[in-house]
């Protein structure tokens, strides 16, 4: 969907101060992480950082992380909710490994600054590369900058304390970003084809499900949690489904759970998970959803289940 935005040449600042932050510390602790998830954390060195999934034995996605390095410990960033079942999660195979994890969800909120200047907004001179991070002090307060591009353009996570972020934002609209809300942010999230653990992604999920195989799977890291299933679904070639972002027409309006019918076969093909109106996009709809294989190539034309005339369009992953 190539819809005009005006939004995507201003820098926007939505609060996002409830997503789950974990620190973990210890000597042990990329070496410990490595092994639970899908992504090359060993070879991270301080100042970088990558996606990654959780995966239980089987495959299946227990979560969906940013990964930070700093010199003195690893952070993990995620949807709200999450600190209690990753920690418990991972702390089931912490035995004699030199490894503490550490909630720090209750003390930490972040902003999410973006667009295409944002960096030089907020004085990142060299750029950061993604998923990159760097410490810096404004206010009297240290804070963390992290690179992630979760809405299709350049983004960077801004964490600190609660106070620091309040004052931070007032700093920032002074100086003319715009203040986005959540009912944007979710739109542009769903435009971007970006994922929401537990809306978008569960444990029912196998990882490469989720279409960010590149993103956030090494298939050269050595052994993990999970990952002979993952192993062996790359050596077939194929899922059965995958995430797709889908663009309705003005006055469709499905909700999570639709089930989408292939348009002129009426097989079934998916259902949708996330769904949002975009209003610059003179009435169209943004969705997200599992589609069958072979009914998830961009341009192939879907339905609701129980209303023939309301159609959408399968759209491209974005790389």
């Amino acid at each position: 969907m190539s819809v005009e935005n005006p939004l995507h040449d201003c820098v926007v600042v939505y609060d996002l101060g409830d997503r789950t932050q974990i620190e973990i510390t210890g000597a042990d602790r990329a070496k410990f992480l490595h092994g639970f998830c899908t992504n090359d954390i060993q070879s991270l060195q301080p100042g970088q950082g990558c996606e990654a999934f959780l995966t239980n034995i089987k495959g299946r996605v227990l979560g969906h992380l940013f990964v930070f390095a700093t010199s003195s410990s690893l952070w993990l960033d995620t949807v709200p909710g999450q600190e209690a079942a990753i920690i418990g999660h991972l702390d089931r195979y912490v035995i004699r490994e030199d490894v503490n994890l550490i909630g720090k969800s209750k003390d930490h909120g972040e902003l999410l600054v973006t667009g295409t200047h944002a960096a030089q907004l907020l004085m990142l001179d060299e750029g950061l590369a993604m998923y990159g991070n760097v410490t810096r002090e404004a206010f009297g307060n240290p804070f963390d900058v992290r690179r992630v591009d979760m809405l299709n353009q350049p983004g960077f996570l801004i964490s600190g304390g609660s106070e620091f972020l309040q004052t931070m934002r007032q700093s920032l609209m002074a100086i003319g970003c715009i203040n986005g809300t959540a009912e944007e942010f979710e739109a542009r999230r769903i435009e971007a084809g970006f994922p929401v653990y537990g809306r978008d992604i569960s444990d029912e999920n196998l990882a490469q499900e989720v279409a960010r195989t590149r993103q956030c799977i090494s298939f050269t890291k050595g052994c993990y949690l999970g990952q002979e299933p993952i192993a062996r679904l790359d050596a077939m070639g194929h899922t059965n489904r995958e995430l797709r972002r889908i663009a309705f027409g003005p006055g469709c309006l499905p909700v999570a759970g639709t089930i989408l019918l292939v348009a002129d076969k009426d097989d079934e093909a998916g259902v949708v998970t996330s769904v949002a109106p975009t209003p610059d996009a003179k009435g169209m709809i943004a969705a997200l959803g599992y589609l069958k294989t072979k009914f998830n190539g961009e341009g192939t034309q879907v339905r609701i289940a129980t209303e023939r005339d309301a159609r959408g369009t399968v759209l491209a992953v974005l790389e």
